[in-house]
């Protein structure tokens, strides 16, 4: 058994990354474990969890699993779990109590977690305590190892814990299920060094770490092959990569290496201010299938908070980051992210953050109020705001989000915009659905055919969060 310690989980060092590409094995005896039965996994969080859960998918079918859309119908039950905010915790352990019931009824089913959460100190001793019927647990660091850890629990009979807290490696070569055949994600990194005062992800997925251009670009390339249209770049602060590797190359330089291979449509997400340089902008400004799209975290728009969040940029350099967004891509779409009720926030401080909301007129915003995280800085810190001053904020804040988001969507109606088709619409399966170049969702009126096609799609009724138009 090995389980997460969160002081393991903090540390930092120069110890080289290794970067291995034969560590991911499906043994024979392994090949038919789940011959004749079906698994479930149920994803939570972000794109990041997402891709881990096309992986995880992947390497049950190596075992012979096949999947099933219903949890009472599995045999291996398997939650990817995500540490960002409590709710997201509260949810998991709701379903892990759904899965108790369904175990009473049916023995033979397996159940486990994996992901952030599993690498938490204070989800693992409480899985310990109240949990013990769970037969697997493992972390982001060991997805590779899925076979053997399976392979353990159902021989000991009995809970089998395999959560690793070091800085982390490179694992290449581990399979994919694609969710779609359209778009697709690829990790360039893991992990982060930031140690943002509110935020658990580095320490639930180890320090930054780049992977090599090349093993990024052959993917990218295949899926060219493969007739995918959307690319999307994936790492805890892409904007940071290749900062630990010797060889110089940086975010800008990958960004126009896989705008080469051709592929229609290329995106990256998440963002960090800090690292967002002008060799970036221009890359994405001169090269048309990079889409006019940019994910930008703001946090808070109060110097004071933003300094307490460990975020190592102003508001100001924030705003002047913004401006130069603006005016070099002209069509851009800049979403962002807000919290709310931080430690000690004054409304002085909420304040100044309406105000940079007010100068940036965001196309959208996620917005949340504080929530603490065990182990981190900010969950130390003495709070002197109140719950309903918090839900007072998030209100008022998202009366002007979503002000400014309709405003936005208004801009379009009209026009003629590339949107590419993905799939039926899930409130109206009469229609199609897809995102534009500058990710709006635009609900369509058309055949079967065009899924998976990049139209032109001319704007004829505008909505908050959505537009309906017509092909053309």
């Amino acid at each position: 058994m090995q389980t997460p310690n969160l002081l393991e989980a903090k540390k930092r060092s120069n110890k080289e990354v290794l970067v291995k590409t034969n560590d991911y094995i499906v043994s024979e005896n392994l090949k038919e474990l789940g011959k004749d039965k079906k698994y479930f996994v149920k994803t939570y969080g972000c794109q990041m969890n997402q891709h881990d859960g096309e992986n995880i998918k992947a390497i049950l079918e190596d075992m012979s699993y096949t999947e099933t859309e219903t949890m009472e119908d599995a045999d291996f039950i398997l939650l990817n779990t995500c540490a960002i905010r409590e709710n997201a915790h509260n949810k998991v352990f709701g379903m892990i109590g759904r899965m108790k019931h369904l175990k009473e009824s049916k023995p033979h089913i397996v159940t486990g977690i994996c992901g952030c959460m599993a690498q938490e100190e204070a989800v693992v001793n409480e899985i310990l305590k109240k949990f013990r019927f769970l037969d697997v647990v493992f972390g982001t660091h060991n997805i590779h190892r899925l076979p053997q850890i399976l392979n353990e629990a159902l021989i000991k009979k009995e809970i089998e814990i395999e959560v690793y807290s070091g800085e982390g490696d490179i694992i290449e070569n581990i399979p994919v299920k694609r969710d779609s055949k359209y778009k697709a994600w690829i990790n360039i990194m893991y992990g982060c060094d930031k140690f943002c005062t509110y935020c658990i992800v580095p320490y639930t997925r180890g320090k930054q770490r780049s992977r090599n251009p090349e093993f990024i670009l052959k993917e990218v390339e295949q899926l060219v092959k493969d007739g995918y249209q959307e690319v999307t770049l994936l790492g805890q602060n892409v904007n940071a990569y290749g900062k630990d590797l010797k060889s110089g190359y940086r975010m800008e330089n990958l960004l126009e290496d896989v705008a080469k291979t051709g592929i229609s449509r290329v995106r990256f997400v998440t963002s960090h201010p800090w690292d967002f340089t002008d060799q970036m902008i221009e890359v994405i400004k001169n090269n048309p299938n990079i889409m006019p799209y940019i994910h930008l975290p703001l946090q808070s728009g109060s110097n004071r908070i933003l300094k307490l969040m460990g975020r190592r940029y102003t508001k100001e350099q924030y705003l002047e980051l913004h401006r130069k967004l603006k005016e070099a891509i002209p069509n851009v779409s800049i979403t962002t992210d807000i919290i709310v009720g931080f430690p000690n926030e004054t409304e002085e401080d909420f304040e100044e953050t309406l105000d940079v909301v007010k100068k940036c007129h965001y196309d959208s915003a996620f917005t949340f109020i504080f929530s603490p995280r065990v182990g981190t800085p900010a969950a130390k810190m003495e709070d002197n705001v109140t719950l309903e001053e918090k839900n007072d904020r998030l209100q008022r804040l998202n009366k002007i989000v979503n002000q400014f988001a309709k405003e936005a969507n208004d801009s379009y109606q009209d026009k003629t915009v590339p949107v590419l088709i993905e799939g039926f619409s899930e409130k109206d399966a009469t229609k199609l659905m897809g995102y534009t170049d500058t990710m709006k969702l635009v609900n369509v009126e058309g055949p079967e055919a065009l899924i998976g096609k990049i139209v032109n799609v001319k704007i004829t009724e505008v909505k908050t969060w959505s537009m309906d138009g017509i092909v053309v």
